[in-house]
C-alpha cells in the first residue's frame, strides 16, 4: 500500500490493527528465519505502538538471562526450565518481559 509519508502508514496501520495482524502473521509463518514471530502473532501476542516484530524478536534472541530469576537462558528444542520464553500479558496481549520456562510458568 503506497503512503504519502511515515504518518500516514502509522494512521493507516492504527485503525486496520487487525488486518495488519493478519498480513504480519502470513509474511512472518512463510519466512523460515521468522517463523517464530508468526508463532507469537498466532497466539495473540500484540505490540505497543512504538514497537516493531522485528526488533523484539532481535531483543528475544539476545537476551543471554531471565529478567525475573537472572538464569541463563537456553535455546532447547524440548521444553526444559531455562528454556528462553516471550512472556506477555493474557489479557491484553502486550509483551512483558524474556523469562526462562520456569518463571514464565508462574507468571500469569
Amino acid at each position: 500500500m503506497p503512503y504519502k509519508n511515515k504518518e500516514d502508514q502509522k494512521r493507516w496501520q492504527k485503525q486496520n490493527r487487525e488486518k495488519c495482524n493478519e498480513i504480519n502473521k502470513k509474511y512472518y509463518l512463510n519466512n523460515p528465519h521468522k517463523k517464530r514471530i508468526g508463532s507469537w502473532i498466532e497466539q495473540g501476542i500484540k505490540l505497543r505502538e512504538n514497537e516493531d516484530w522485528d526488533s523484539i524478536y532481535l531483543y528475544y534472541i539476545t537476551c543471554e538471562d531471565c529478567e525475573s530469576c537472572g538464569i541463563e537462558l537456553t535455546d532447547d528444542k524440548k521444553i526444559t526450565a531455562t528454556r528462553r520464553c516471550l512472556d506477555h500479558d493474557h489479557s491484553t496481549g502486550f509483551i512483558r518481559d524474556v523469562l526462562c520456562h520456569s518463571c514464565n510458568r508462574k507468571r500469569d
